[in-house]
């Protein structure tokens, strides 16, 4: 039976949610001026958290403010590859190094899923090992430039186990043909933890933790 060890990204396997350092450090590089409008993508944030616009409104928003409309694509990989190099040098924690090694040695197929874009969350999993990224998408246009907008479904929520799904569908795998461990930081997941055969909540939130408890899921600490 082929094994499946599908992993969350941001403060799963980094230490810190990975959008905004990646907003920061691209503006930085290209167009610093844009760091000037970072309290308007704070009040995005505040909307988001007033429930007025959804997450992935709230990625579009912040997207567009920091980086503008419309990306190069040269531009765009280039930032990702410098931000991945960052993030592996000191953000990523060493238990989920360490899990990562042990599932790949155990001949797991490594799949990040992740709310994250994947033009950037991609390069990230590139140089951990993964073998497959499910991600947020990112539209083009006929140029090839990256827009401010969202291809296809955020990958958060009820939406990662439906992309996760999709993909398996694709590949001609067939639920009962595959066993899943997967891991996540956040409630949020619920729906993947339910449908994997070993559900690991590992640096959980307080709401994840209890409902981990309740359910008898595995709980780790991958932050000590």
């Amino acid at each position: 039976m082929l094994k499946l060890a599908i992993y969350d990204m941001d403060k799963t396997i980094t230490h810190a949610p990975t959008w905004t350092g990646f907003l920061v450090a691209t503006a930085r590089g290209s167009a610093p001026w844009r760091l000037a409008l970072l309290p308007f993508a704070g009040l995005a944030t505040g909307a988001y958290a007033a429930r007025l616009i959804d997450r992935g409104q709230l990625k579009q928003w912040t997207q567009r403010l920091i980086l503008g409309g419309a990306m190069d694509a040269t531009a765009a990989r280039d930032a990702a590859a410098r931000f991945a190099d960052h993030v592996l040098a000191s953000g990523v924690f060493a238990g989920a190094r360490a899990q990562i090694a042990a599932d790949k040695a155990e001949g797991c197929r490594l799949v990040m899923a992740t709310a994250s874009y994947g033009f950037y969350a991609g390069a990230i999993a590139e140089r951990l090992g993964f073998d497959v990224v499910i991600a947020t998408g990112v539209r083009h246009d006929a140029d090839g430039r990256l827009l401010a907008r969202i291809e296809g479904e955020n990958c958060y929520g009820p939406a990662k186990l439906r992309m996760i799904e999709a993909w398996m569908a694709c590949e001609g795998l067939a639920r009962d043909q595959v066993h899943v461990r997967f891991y996540s930081d956040h409630v949020s997941d619920a729906p993947t933890f339910a449908w994997s055969d070993e559900p690991v909540a590992v640096n959980a939130h307080g709401p994840l933790r209890a409902l981990a408890r309740l359910k008898g899921w595995r709980i780790e600490d991958w932050e000590r």
